[in-house]
């Protein structure tokens, strides 16, 4: 999977099975599964207009798509092992009331691992519990707003790990903590209480005890981690696991079994070659290997 913004629309692009709440949602095999912001005075045809979006990115129509008001900027993204979860939130339309502004909460999970049709379908619900629950911790006495969606994907090409997803399994848990933690975080941006002028990344971490850490390129301690100059926009790799043992190798984990360790690789670290992949997000790691190496 790969995910970038352009203009006013998140993209995650691949090879997924999926399934959708939103517009002609239902669950399929897409290439497309996207978030975009529209005026707050948005009265189009949103199957159509998401149709010309697409054709205008050059897209296929084998996509799902979400809609909101919610500016791009306060879009929160929290890795959680396999798992990824893509939120922006605005609660100006709770489903108790009818006010004129058209805010929204959508959520996008992405596993890198396979799972079923039904997995699929109950990280919908898992989804939405969640989202329940962090407006009830919030103080909120509604569980979303009346245009709230969630999309589910994971890699077609992945053997199905993950038959269900309830929130004692390692996929449901690990998508409940996200959007917990995330919803929020997303809140918070929206509504001005934390002012961010990108979106904002975070991952979960187990150094020092679990708990969440919002990385930012700005004020890192750990720069340079790698060499004076060195770009930071890739810091957590959106080719990761690579399986490219030129750039990384297998590693025996703490807690059993192997992960891919890449702690030094400098790819996406030179200048150019971070340069090259923000105006073409979906290069491949040969194209990149090869414009380091003309250097």
């Amino acid at each position: 999977m790969r995910y970038f913004i352009r203009d006013t629309t998140l993209f995650l692009r691949g090879r997924f099975r999926a399934a959708s709440t939103g517009i002609n949602g239902g669950i399929a095999d897409v290439t497309t599964v996207l978030n975009h912001t529209v005026p707050r005075d948005f009265d189009d045809d949103p199957p159509r207009y998401l149709d010309l979006l697409t054709a205008r990115h050059g897209l296929s129509r084998e996509y799902f798509g979400l809609l909101t008001a919610v500016r791009m900027r306060h879009l929160c993204v929290l890795q959680y092992d396999f798992v990824t979860v893509f939120i922006t939130a605005g609660v100006t339309n709770p489903t108790r009331h009818d006010p004129d502004s058209p805010h929204t909460i959508n959520i996008i999970v992405y596993s890198r691992e396979g799972m079923s049709d039904a997995a699929l379908l109950e990280t919908i619900i898992t989804t939405t519990g969640a989202k329940a629950q962090a407006l009830h911790d919030l103080g909120y006495d509604f569980p979303g707003t009346t245009t709230d969606a969630v999309a589910v994907a994971c890699d077609r090409d992945t053997a199905s790990a993950h038959t269900y997803a309830g929130t004692l399994t390692e996929v449901g848990r690990r998508v409940h903590a996200a959007v917990l933690y995330g919803v929020p975080e997303a809140l918070a941006r929206q509504q001005g209480k934390v002012r961010r002028s990108e979106p904002s990344f975070f991952i979960y971490s187990r150094y020092g005890g679990d708990h969440w850490v919002e990385w930012q390129k700005e004020g890192c301690p750990y720069y340079p981690c790698h060499f004076p100059g060195q770009r930071c926009d890739y810091c957590y790799c959106p080719y990761y696991p690579c399986v490219d043992e030129e750039l990384g190798e297998w590693v025996e984990s703490s807690s059993g079994g192997r992960v891919w360790g890449c702690a030094g690789c400098t790819l996406l670290h030179v200048p150019e070659v971070a340069d090259y992949l923000k105006r073409n997000p979906e290069a491949t790691l040969a194209e990149l290997k090869r414009l380091r190496d003309k250097r």
